[in-house]
């Protein structure tokens, strides 16, 4: 029995006619009456008596006359909730993910998402391992999974970066590693540790982390492994262990101050949540120009993701340009039996305030090795970085000209004297900017308090200290030579300042030329004062990286990864409101000395302080060589070709 010989019969019924029932209906009369001999015959029995040219029903003919319109509601109702579900008003969702993203970031998720669709049933299925969720994703057992361990690199799956995680230290709330609010895990290797099972997302994130530093669990003895997170609570909270967790995890229990999560020095940055959709919906379901339609589409997946974006979307609004960690991937690969060693020097300034985000930072949170690339041509790479750590700009200088380093971290005169190329010395390139101080004020000439001496033209027939072929040296030089007294000024050699000692051995002279922090610290110390003075020389003044060209054109895939290390640090420095003290611990400096000399952002109302600035600026390049230039000593500076020493490309690919 077909629907439309229900409607056919319902129609001559009502009309008791079967011509009028054609005229209803948009048929022939014989259309009809076909429709009704083909019922009557499926059903074997008559529905209408024939009198003549007048018709009346049968006693099965009334029954499906009362009966049948029911038929045609049901119709007409599962046409419309077929055209409610291609609208997108109704259908089912299914979400994989793991346990940590389940308890307490997806639920927020699942209900903003029934809110808005609530004729979209959603079912979410826990996974103990990133593993199960992957297999169950690509078999088709879940709809999308949700996860923090990264799987693109696999074919058949695409991973998009969707939210945050942070991962974190926790210990019992009586604890005595309470007492101090940061930790490095090699403070901690001889600490009782508990841990889940292998697989488990935070052990996948702890061990891949230890692989980049060089560490495996051996290297800490006493590891407890338990099945359960209950159980990983318990060992924490009656036994002193040491968990490792991220801020998904044990809520509950750090709100009620049963447990306390502690930043780990090696875990600074926070790291991704990711949406997992099969390849092949990625590729098109939800291309791209699609997904701007998805509240439109009929796909529930399409709506979660659409969701997910927008929520994205939102949080990161008017926030700066985030910094994460690489999620680990789902395996863990074994380094090669023989493996290649590629060895690493790279000379930085730790003293230097100004660069601390290009040296002093990387190295104490671990940044570079995270960066390092590891897989294609360098899958079966292990490297060996050797930090060298200079006062001031020279002897890096003369390291890159020697090949004994890679890379250098100078400021804007040693910088350019970095680009000269003198008869067989190493080639540089310039890739990036780490500080800037527009007004140049950060570089200063100091006397002791009870000096006569009162402006730069004092200065003649006298005799000034500074570091040779730094950032200093230019300035004063610079100074010198607008005054017209650079040949009547002698220049001494400034050697062996530290941080201790700003202006090194004693030396009989009339006055310091330093840079910062140097002559902040002199004067701090209540023994000189600042030498006064308007100088139209002054220009702005700069810190920058400089790689070999070996490096440059042989592995600039470990310059860019340097360069990540570096936007890693200055977004840690700009969001870590407990940065400036550990730079203080870690550069034996006053935290405020260091808030006064390198800020996160430009602002014209803060003078005399450089900023976290990564961006090049030829033309400051260019007024430093046009003034250096002019000084007996540094002519060979016009030489220099900036369409082939600065190289922007390396920190586009950082930026894009």
């Amino acid at each position: 029995m077909e629907i439309n010989q229900v409607k056919a019969f319902l129609e001559v019924a009502r009309n008791l006619s079967f011509t009028e029932a054609a005229d209803a209906l948009s048929l022939t009369q014989p259309a009809v009456s076909v429709k009704i001999k083909n019922l009557e015959s499926e059903l074997k029995t008559p529905l209408f008596y024939r009198l003549g040219r007048k018709i009346q029903l049968t006693e099965v003919g009334v029954f499906l006359y009362e009966e049948g319109h029911r038929l045609v509601e049901t119709e007409n109702q599962l046409l419309a909730k077929i055209e409610e579900i291609k609208k997108g008003k109704f259908g089912h969702l299914k979400i994989g993910c793991t346990a940590a993203i389940a308890s307490e970031w997806l639920p927020e998720i699942i209900f903003k998402y029934r809110q808005q669709y609530p004729g979209i049933t959603t079912q979410y299925i826990v996974f103990e391992s990133a593993e199960f969720l992957y297999r169950a994703l690509t078999s088709s057992e879940i709809d999308v999974g949700i996860s923090d361990i990264d799987c693109s690199e696999f074919e058949e799956v695409s991973a998009s970066a969707i939210a945050t995680i942070d991962y974190r230290l926790l210990v019992a709330s009586n604890h005595v590693l309470v007492k101090k609010n940061w930790w490095s895990l090699q403070e901690l290797k001889k600490e009782p540790w508990v841990m889940l099972p292998a697989g488990s997302p935070s052990r996948l994130v702890f061990e891949s982390r230890l692989h980049e530093l060089g560490l495996t669990l051996n290297d800490f003895p006493l590891v407890e492994i338990v099945e359960t997170s209950a159980l990983m609570r318990t060992f924490i909270t009656q036994g002193n262990y040491l968990g490792f967790a991220s801020n998904l995890e044990f809520t509950t229990e750090c709100q009620s101050g049963r447990l306390t999560a502690i930043p780990l020095q090696e875990f600074a940055l926070s790291s991704n949540i990711f949406v997992l959709l099969p390849r092949r919906l990625n590729q098109s379901a939800i291309a791209q120009k699609e997904r701007q339609t998805a509240r439109r589409s009929s796909n529930p997946v399409q709506k979660f993701v659409a969701l997910l974006e927008n929520q994205q979307a939102e949080v990161q609004l008017d926030q700066p340009k985030p910094t994460r960690w690489r999620s680990p991937s789902l395996v863990l690969r074994p380094t090669p039996q023989r493996p290649e060693t590629l060895n690493l020097s790279i000379g930085i300034q730790n003293s230097t305030i100004t660069t601390v985000t290009a040296g002093l930072i990387i190295q104490h949170l671990g940044l570079l090795e995270h960066f390092l690339p590891k897989t294609g041509r360098y899958s079966s790479t292990q490297y060996q970085t050797r930090w060298r750590d200079y006062s001031t700009g020279a002897p890096i200088v003369q390291g890159l000209h020697s090949g004994e380093l890679d890379i250098g971290i100078l400021g804007d005169y040693p910088l350019l004297l970095s680009a000269v190329q003198q008869g067989a010395t190493k080639q540089t390139r310039l890739v990036s900017f780490v500080s800037t101080n527009p007004d140049g004020s950060c570089n200063a000439v100091i006397v002791p308090n009870e000096s006569k001496i009162q402006s730069i033209e004092d200065l003649r027939g006298r005799t000034i200290a500074v570091p040779f072929s730094s950032s200093a040296h230019g300035m004063v030089m610079r100074s010198l030579n607008f005054a017209n007294i650079l040949t009547e000024v002698k220049l001494a050699a400034l050697e062996n300042s530290d941080i201790a000692h700003p202006f090194g051995s004693p030396t009989v002279v009339d006055g310091y030329a330093h840079f910062a922090p140097f002559h902040d610290i002199a004067y701090n110390q209540g023994k000189f004062r600042y030498l006064q003075g308007n100088n139209p020389s002054i220009l702005p003044a700069f810190y920058g990286v400089v790689v070999s060209a070996s490096l440059a054109e042989q592995h600039p895939e470990i310059a860019i990864a340097y360069l990540r290390a570096l936007s890693a640090a200055q977004y840690w420095y700009a969001t870590t409101p407990s940065a400036l003290s550990l730079i203080s611990q870690w550069s034996n400096l006053d935290s405020e000395i260091i808030s006064r000399i390198l800020s996160t952002n430009y602002h014209k109302n803060q003078p005399e302080r450089f900023f976290s600035e990564v961006t090049i600026r030829p033309d400051w390049i260019e007024g430093h060589i046009a003034q250096l230039s002019l000084i007996p000593g540094n002519e060979s500076l016009k030489t220099i070709n900036l369409d082939r020493w600065i190289q922007p490309e390396f920190l586009q690919k950082v930026q894009s």
